[in-house]
């Protein structure tokens, strides 16, 4: 995910398995969609640099016990000129907004709490569970581990809306002690979109619950469509960010077809493709092949990160560049003045899908001299893929997150979605929503109400 300090990994201690049942809400059939928003990034060169790559390594490489009919939509929030995209949930009776990333490379929802330790001072909207008449406390500790400190808590369940759905029973972690910089306001947390299997908590993710209903989405899916603003000098903190869909595509914001490729047999759990081709203007890349070349779609990592060879290969192609040393290892300069495209294939698709420069110039560091947004990431001895593929491609692209077949698309972004591209305007507010039906459950214990997000 990305590479502020929401890049975490969970693990969870004593878990107790008949706690984190999935909710079995009925079948039905509605649609919805929720809008994102941006935010922008304090991007302290070199500090900056070596947190979002040591913050990814932490997130990949952290191991935990457990390996790791209708639509809806959510507007995105871009924060910190891309840094990261979020969009908004509702939690508890009476269900209160919260801000949180949307992050499709981990699997566990997490909100800051009331008492957290450093959240008040940050002016984080916090969690409070004795607020909600319908918060169950599991009484199962966690922690989550990051960069450079550390957050604890418990695990609870309680009625959580997103996108015009909602699940009645939702396990997510209550983080009641979080170190300094953790989280930045508004942000009050992170949904994982990954699939249960690396969820640290064991707990069904919310959009796999609404998947396994059986129903209640018109198609098993999630789509992104994230808008760019790094280029844009006049960007604030916080910008529209594009659209998140649940259970439907949006065909006014992408053209053609929508190329679905499978993940690898027995691969599901993160979002994997095999990357298969990797061009420089133009000029082909040479990089390891089949599970070496594995890469995890990640909306919640900003950057793109690969193996050592294959990112050294890749700036080879880009005259004048040069590897970067010390804290910074695994980052490369090159001339400013030079344009760079970049293109990534997937699976047995012909299609290759180019990185604008714009994402690809990650920062410029000097009148002449520029960071590239490919880097080098370790991920051996860990479970994670060899390559992270995060908002520095998932920008260009229209993309779309099939549980079945389980499945990555691409697609062409419409003139539509490119027009919102440094279009700046109000930031997305949270909404609760209103309940438009409720539905029995097949069993007396748990149900899932169809909601408006809008």
């Amino acid at each position: 995910m990305h590479l502020l300090p929401y890049s975490l990994a969970l693990s969870v201690l004593a878990l107790a398995p008949e706690s984190l049942a999935a909710p079995q809400p009925a079948p039905t059939s509605l649609s919805r969609s929720i809008p994102l928003l941006r935010r922008k990034p304090v991007r302290n060169g070199s500090e900056w640099l070596k947190a979002q790559k040591d913050l990814l390594e932490i997130k990949y490489g952290t191991k935990s016990g457990l390996e790791k009919r209708a639509s809806g939509f959510n507007l995105l929030t871009n924060q910190g000129a891309d840094s990261s995209f979020y969009g908004s949930i509702a939690v508890g009776t009476p269900a209160v907004s919260y801000d949180v990333i949307l992050d499709t490379g981990s699997s566990d929802l997490w909100l800051a709490a009331a008492d957290g330790v450093s959240s008040s001072s940050n002016g984080i909207p916090t969690f409070n569970p004795n607020a909600s008449t319908t918060f169950n406390n599991l009484n199962t500790a966690f922690s989550i581990s990051y960069g450079s400190g550390a957050a604890r808590g418990t695990l609870g369940q309680d009625v959580v809306q997103m996108a015009g759905f909602e699940v009645s029973a939702q396990t997510f972690g209550v983080v009641t002690q979080i170190s300094s910089n953790l989280l930045s306001s508004p942000v009050s947390g992170l949904m994982g979109l990954g699939f249960q299997s690396i969820a640290s908590s064991g707990a069904t993710p919310f959009w796999e619950a609404l998947v396994n209903s059986g129903g209640t989405l018109d198609e098993p899916l999630m789509a992104f469509q994230l808008t760019r603003f790094v280029n844009d000098t006049n960007a604030q903190q916080l910008e529209p960010g594009g659209t998140f869909n649940i259970g439907s595509t949006n065909s006014s914001l992408y053209t053609g077809d929508i190329d679905y490729q499978d993940i690898p047999s027995g691969q599901e759990g993160y979002w994997i493709q095999e990357l298969t081709g990797l061009t420089v203007n133009g000029n082909s890349v040479n990089f390891t092949s089949g599970s070496a070349s594995y890469a995890a779609i990640d909306t919640g990592t900003t950057l793109v990160g690969g193996p050592n060879d294959a990112i050294a290969a890749l700036y080879a192609q880009i005259p004048g560049s040069q590897a970067l040393t010390g804290d910074n290892a695994g980052y490369y300069t090159y001339p400013c003045s030079t344009d760079v495209t970049v293109a990534l294939r997937f699976g047995s698709s012909s299609i290759s899908w180019p990185v604008s420069n714009a994402d690809f110039l990650l920062m410029q560091v000097s009148e002449s001299t520029c960071v590239g947004g490919f880097f080098a990431l370790d991920t051996s001895g860990t479970s994670a893929p060899p390559w992270i593929v995060g908002d520095t491609f998932l920008k260009n692209v229209y993309s779309v997150f099939r549980a079945d077949p389980a499945s990555v698309g691409f697609a062409t972004l419409s003139s539509t979605a490119t027009a919102m591209n440094g279009a700046s305007g109000s930031a997305p507010s949270p909404t609760v929503g209103k309940a438009a039906a409720t539905l029995p459950s097949m069993s007396s214990l748990t149900w899932l109400g169809v909601v408006m997000a809008m």
